[in-house]
């Protein structure tokens, strides 16, 4: 019995699967959302009849040709000319003429169509810069790049051949200015077609297309993890130039990602990227992009900071605009037994954000205010009932344009200076004792603090949670739409034909009618098949009252038994033509000589299927 879907040993099987695209074909699922894929990959496993994904990877190995049917299945080509019609009608009448005139004349604009599928979306850029340019600016000065993963998608869309249904949500004006009609199909003009480039392109492991001043890449994000899609529009961001903006699906707005792109309107997905000027900066978009090529070229800037700040001997932690750990030097690491894995984490997530001392609250402050934050004489028990004392100062780092980079948090050791005070401290219980209440007032703020911070993260994963949601409800109407088409494809065939049979028929029946003998077809076991026209004038029955009826039980006054052996003997190919004539007499009482004639009712493999019989009156009878 085969395990279930959802046990532990099939995520197992389904992870070995991904692993094993990867390894032998070089398709990298693993940042794709895990509950698509599988709903993917069972459509195609049920299809073949397979439960379990151990035995289909088994299925793969064998069948090297499925793996084309996988990849149509999993990677779903859902596109169509001016999909959504209001947000490209607010692309034509607002981002283009902005990047237009952004521009001088000589310039070039470069556009990239991302996840491009089988083309649609891309000669629907070209059409709205042509329009915007004019057929010679748009020849001379624009360059779209074209990429997909999916190498038949990519043919289809180098051909820029479509269908009648396909140019639809094309406007008759633009459909012949565009478009040349040959045949049945209408293709892209090929002197604008030039300014086109398709090609593959993985927008998770390869390097980005560069100097870009429009990026469209609708309803591709979706499909990826979290993860994945900060990687993603972190090399889009290093593609686009300081003014380029970025067309999504409208299931994919951005909303946790501010630090790259800022809306130019949320409604129709269009983004600008957010210009980054410090070395900082751009090691960060760097280091999310996975950009090999540009990291090196700040790694000696890298190491000379991270020696300098390592040897600093105050304890010292940065944090970044988000409260997320950016650096943390050797002194640090060592008196707090912080960890370099816990680089990049959110701050509140470690021991030394609540112990010694509650720091959320200043750093909060120190972020609204943009003014330093001190605390003092904060004590920190240690082994061996040793105390520590310490004073923490929180500083804000601000770049040359005054923008916040982050903050830096400095533990410095005054236990010697604590002891020497302690004499003193000891006078002043009485003012000791009122600190105290105003500590505690204190508390019970950072309480409440603590407790609003906790409710705005709630709404946090909750937004997201609702985002992830949005994503996949628009991923399943992805795939219902596919399911539609394959529909309406077999629909039309079926059409086809229904219609061919029809033709058939009428044909038969034409032929039958000029027949000027009653012609009756059985099968094997002498079923009435057909009976035209001429056996009912002849025998005086009707085909609906003998069709499916056996032929040897008739009483129409033909001796059919005196049939049998002709008939038996054309079925089993002794021979392909008998004749027997029989003195009959019809259901009107006429007394006649009836010449049947046996032929062998031949099916499409060649194969007798049962026999045909000609009966008419023999010539010279009154």
């Amino acid at each position: 019995m085969s395990a279930p879907l959802d046990e532990p040993s099939s995520t197992q099987e389904f992870e070995a699967l991904i692993a094993y695209l990867k390894n032998n074909r070089g398709f990298d699922f693993s940042g794709y959302k895990r509950s698509s894929l599988r709903r993917r990959m069972s459509k195609r496993m049920q299809a073949l009849r397979v439960e379990r994904y151990g035995d289909y990877l088994d299925y793969l190995e064998v069948h090297p040709e499925e793996f084309v049917q996988l990849f149509n299945t999993i990677l779903i080509n859902v596109t169509g000319f001016f999909r959504d019609t209001t947000s490209w009608e607010f692309l034509a009448a607002e981002v283009i003429p902005r990047l237009i005139a952004g521009k001088q004349p000589p310039e070039p604009i470069r556009v990239w169509s991302a996840g491009c599928a089988s083309g649609e979306e891309t000669y629907s850029l070209a059409i709205m810069l042509a329009e915007a340019l004019g057929f010679e600016g748009f020849r001379q000065r624009v360059k779209i790049y074209a990429t997909d993963v999916d190498e038949a998608a990519l043919g289809q869309g180098r051909h820029a051949s479509y269908s009648a249904r396909d140019l639809q949500p094309v406007s008759p004006e633009l459909r012949r200015k565009y478009f040349e009609q040959v045949g049945d199909r209408f293709v892209f003009r090929p002197d604008l077609r030039r300014a086109v480039i398709f090609g593959r392109h993985d927008l998770v492991q390869d390097a980005p297309i560069s100097r870009l001043d429009l990026l469209v890449c609708r309803n591709t994000l979706m499909y990826f993890n979290a993860e994945t899609q900060a990687r993603i529009l972190a090399r889009f961001h290093f593609a686009l130039n300081d003014t380029g903006m970025v067309f999504l699906g409208k299931a994919e707005m951005l909303l946790t990602r501010v630090n790259f792109f800022n809306p130019v309107h949320l409604k129709h997905c269009i983004f600008v990227k957010v210009s980054r000027a410090t070395l900082r900066d751009r090691l960060l978009i760097v280091a999310q992009a996975g950009n090999l090529e540009l990291n090196n070229r700040f790694t000696s800037h890298v190491r000379l900071r991270d020696a300098a700040f390592d040897a600093t001997p105050v304890a010292q932690v940065v944090l970044d605009p988000h409260s997320n750990v950016w650096l943390i030097n050797q002194a640090a690491r060592t008196s707090f037994g912080i960890l370099p894995q816990d680089m990049g984490r959110p701050f509140y997530e470690l021991d030394l954000s609540s112990r010694p001392v509650e720091l959320h609250s200043h750093i909060k402050q120190v972020y609204a205010d943009l003014q330093p934050q001190r605390l003092t004489n904060i004590e920190r028990p240690l082994p061996e009932s040793k105390t520590q004392f310490l004073d923490v100062q929180m500083i804000p780092l601000l770049d040359t344009d005054s923008t916040l980079l982050g903050i830096s948090i400095t533990f410095h050791d005054v236990t010697h200076h604590r002891l020497l005070q302690v004499e003193l401290e000891k006078s002043r219980q009485e003012l000791e004792t009122a600190y105290e209440e105003l500590q505690s007032t204190n508390e019970e703020l950072e309480t409440t603090n603590e407790e609003l911070q906790s409710t705005v993260e709630e709404l946090e994963t909750t937004n997201e949670e609702l985002q992830s949601t949005n994503e996949e409800l628009e991923t399943m109407n992805e795939e219902l739409q596919s399911g539609n088409e394959e529909l309406q494809t077999i629909n039309d065939e079926l059409r086809e034909r229904t219609d061919e049979v029809n033709r058939s028929k009428a044909f038969l029946e034409s032929i039958l009618a000029s027949l000027h003998a009653a012609a009756v077809a059985v099968d094997r076991d002498f079923h009435i098949l057909m009976w035209n026209a001429e056996a009912d004038e002849l025998w005086g029955l009707r085909e609906d009252e003998v069709l499916g009826q056996s032929f040897m039980n008739l009483d129409i006054g033909l001796p059919v038994e005196q049939l049998r052996t002709p008939v038996r003997a054309v079925l089993t190919g002794r021979a392909t033509f008998q004749e027997v004539v029989l003195e009959t007499t019809n259901r009107r009482g006429r007394v006649f000589q009836c010449r049947v004639t046996c032929t062998p009712l031949v099916g499409a493999e060649g194969d007798t299927q049962g026999v045909i019989l000609l009966m008419e009156e023999r010539s010279g009878q009154a």
